[in-house]
């Protein structure tokens, strides 16, 4: 592995990351740092490849538009033992299946959601606009022109993704279950 030196400019993307606390967008701290797309994907890269190597309490969490620090996942039993924060609310069922269906076809409009899901989805999709998971992408070009969803960058860290192509591809999913099907009849019954 490379020996990745301390450069000045982790300092500052650090301090600015800090201050925020939230996810910052990539081209703010290019702009404010003054650096090519070139530059700052470097500099972004290596400040991650040494965090990680010195296994810091406080990793660089980047995604495709935004950068964050959070705290390093190897501690989280230490930070509880701690904190003893209480159990944080869990999606619902209805919930979860409306987001899978938003990540793997977005945009998507309710009537898609419904298409997919066979029942109604207003609850599912308000919960996921006010937990952030989901935003709205504008209006579908036809009569009504109705809402189109796409998820958030929230959606991402909450799933340890950085972007959507790291979603388990959908069709092997799909395949294994009709493989399993076909081999165990009596399943259907």
């Amino acid at each position: 592995m490379a020996n990745i030196q301390y450069d000045e400019r982790f300092g500052a993307i650090e301090c600015i990351l800090f201050v925020s606390g939230d996810p910052v967008p990539i081209i703010a701290i290019q702009r404010a740092l003054g650096l090519t797309d070139l530059e700052m994907h470097s500099v972004l890269q290596s400040m991650q490849t040494l965090y990680k190597q010195e296994e810091r309490g406080i990793q660089l969490y980047l995604t495709e538009e935004t950068a964050q620090l959070v705290s390093n996942c190897k501690y989280t039993e230490t930070v509880l033992a701690l904190l003893q924060p209480v159990q944080s609310k869990n999606f619902s069922q209805s919930m979860l299946e409306t987001l899978s269906v938003i990540a793997y076809k977005q945009p998507v409009t309710r009537a898609d959601i419904e298409a997919v899901r066979g029942v109604r989805c207003e609850y599912a999709v308000s919960q996921l606009l006010k937990l952030g998971m989901i935003r709205e992408l504008g209006r579908k070009d036809v009569v009504g022109r109705p809402m189109l969803f796409g998820t958030t960058d929230a959606f991402l860290r909450h799933f340890g993704l950085t972007s959507i192509g790291e979603l388990p591809r959908y069709e092997a999913y799909a395949q294994e279950g009709d493989r399993e099907e076909s081999e165990n009849p009596s399943a259907l019954s």
